[in-house]
């Protein structure tokens, strides 16, 4: 019984090819770019050893591919019975091996393995010409070539894209003799992971890339753009690496209005926005400082600043702390008391009107960890506030807890790979990310405790020194726990790097007010020392 097509120009999921893939009425499918044939029985034979002769055969047009008799007698691209015939020739002329394309659209191959050499390579055996074309097929092969008057080399990969690196490397001289090697496979997938594959085999500045509004060559010509295929050609861009860009191609990028904006951190009346000009999102920020000095507090009444005042959307992952806690902490800055020691401390009304006006927006996402972690779920979480909640900004305290629940006891390698992930997450979806981490203990016997006042420095982070490196922006909060009077309660700003204006050091001091659980920009210190000297004299 033959076997009909039942459906074609499906996607294939070996190579990848958008629409090569077809279904037979047999059950098998054949695809025509990597020649994959699945069947529920057999797998078809691919090779016989004996080729037809030039007696069976004859050339003629090919009317449906616009391909003209004298571009098949160049290329010795033959009908036979019920098929068509590609012959690859030896650089001598001598017939080596077949590629037969029936009918029904199967494909079968004779005579000896040619997957080493191109279709039409042995027009030009010597090589060292301008310019190169190479195509995906035969037929594409075929029409570029009569397009360009079967005047300039033009050749085809011999077994779809998948072949096309084998063929790169073993005729990798004779390539790199022409000045230009302009790529023309299919404008897929498959013909993008083909370009891929051949990266680094030829020699620099030798391999092009050309493009089409169409899916091949010969779907162009078919629709009478052939001028379309020449200024393709022409116009192909020099293949570079992913992530190597020519300064001359920046022009776009450049006129491009991007989101800059910093949003300013909630005291106008220090200099810490004038030095960093506040946080701006797609960057990875870094707070850090001694326990106990108020990192919390600190990050706390960022988030709701930028939550209730500016708008702005905020997850918050604060894994020393239930999502209660930290919705009480919210409600506490609201509400000017500190609510989650006392609810009780404002009127029930207040107490709604705090709920209301801050989590109750909906501006807040809270992840519950039930006090356990699972470390390779935690980017899932982040992941999933920044794409699906459209989080602006989202709040990790701290980094030591989230490598936790990671697998290994290398505290420096995991910090290294949770940096890299939270890195590329906010260049990829544009959130700000806001992370605590902790120091080093101070060592030496003149250091002074990060407790009491010792000074912050990007060296001291804990556990790696990624966390400073792929920082965008590094926070340091000093304050002296054992100081007389208020003192102990004033908390000075550092800032230790800022990529974005250069500017580091002193950035103004904060006091926490306790009693209305807000931490307030202090503009002279003065106010909280008995004289001058006393103020000299003090380290926070």
């Amino acid at each position: 019984m033959v076997s009909t097509v039942v459906k074609e120009h499906c996607p294939c999921p070996d190579c990848g090819s958008s629409d090569a893939l077809c279904y037979y009425s047999d059950g098998h499918t054949y695809c025509f770019s990597c020649q994959a044939y699945h069947s529920g029985e057999r797998e078809m034979p691919k090779t016989m050893t004996t080729v037809i002769p030039e007696s069976d055969m004859y050339f003629d047009v090919l009317r449906a591919r616009g391909i003209r008799k004298e571009t098949c007698v160049k290329y010795g691209y033959y009908k036979a019975q019920e098929a068509q015939v590609a012959c690859y020739y030896n650089d001598d002329g001598t017939l080596i091996g077949q590629k037969l394309r029936y009918k029904d659209k199967r494909f079968e191959t004779r005579g000896k393995k040619f997957t080493t050499r191109f279709f039409g390579q042995h027009l030009w055996p010597n090589g060292h010409r301008k310019m190169l074309i190479v195509t995906e097929g035969e037929i594409d092969c075929l029409t570029v070539s009569q397009i360009n008057g079967n005047k300039y080399p033009v050749v085809s990969i011999p077994a779809g894209v998948q072949s096309a690196k084998k063929v790169f490397k073993a005729q990798a001289d004779w390539l790199n003799s022409f000045d230009k090697v302009v790529v023309f496979f299919d404008m897929d997938e498959a013909g993008r992971k083909g370009v891929k594959e051949i990266e680094g085999i030829l020699k620099p500045r030798k391999l092009f890339i050309a493009t089409l509004p169409f899916k091949d060559p010969n779907e162009a010509l078919l629709a009478g753009k052939p001028d379309v295929i020449i200024d393709s050609i022409w116009n192909a861009k020099e293949y570079k690496p992913d992530g190597i860009v020519n300064g001359r191609d920046l022009w776009n990028a450049v006129c491009e209005e991007v989101d800059n904006k910093g949003y300013p951190l909630p005291w106008d009346n220090i200099p810490i926005n004038k030095k960093i000009m506040g946080f701006r999102k797609g960057e990875l920020v870094v707070l850090t400082a001694g326990t106990g000095v108020g990192k919390s507090t600190f990050v706390r009444q960022i988030a709701y600043d930028f939550g209730v005042k500016q708008g702005l959307k905020i997850g918050m992952l604060m894994l020393e702390e239930n999502v209660g806690r930290t919705a009480k902490g919210l409600m506490s800055v609201h509400a000017g008391a500190r609510l989650y020691i006392d609810r009780h401390a404002v009127s029930e009304d207040e107490y709604r009107k705090a709920f209301d006006e801050t989590l109750g927006t909906g501006r807040y996402v809270l992840y519950e960890h039930f006090g356990s972690l699972d470390g390779d779920n935690l980017m899932n979480k982040i992941r999933y506030m920044a794409v699906s909640e459209n989080c602006d900004f989202i709040v990790l305290d701290h980094i030591s807890i989230a490598i936790s629940g990671l697998e290994g006891d290398n505290e420096r390698k995991l910090i290294d790979v949770l940096m890299t992930q939270l890195r590329s997450l906010a260049e990829e979806t544009g959130v700000g990310l806001i992370i605590i981490s902790h120091l080093r203990r101070a060592t030496g016997s003149e250091a002074k405790p990060f407790e009491e006042g010792g000074t912050v420095s990007l060296s001291q982070l804990r556990g790696s020194g990624a966390i400073g490196q792929l920082a965008d922006t590094v926070i340091g909060l000093e304050r002296n726990q054992q100081a007389d009077g208020e003192l102990k309660n004033i908390v000075r700003l550092r800032v230790l790097k800022c990529r974005w204006t250069g500017e580091t050091g002193i950035a103004g001091h904060l006091f926490y007010d306790k009693q209305h659980d807000r931490l307030v920009g202090v503009e002279r210190i003065s106010d909280f020392v008995k004289s001058e000297d006393e103020e000299c004299g003090v380290n926070f």
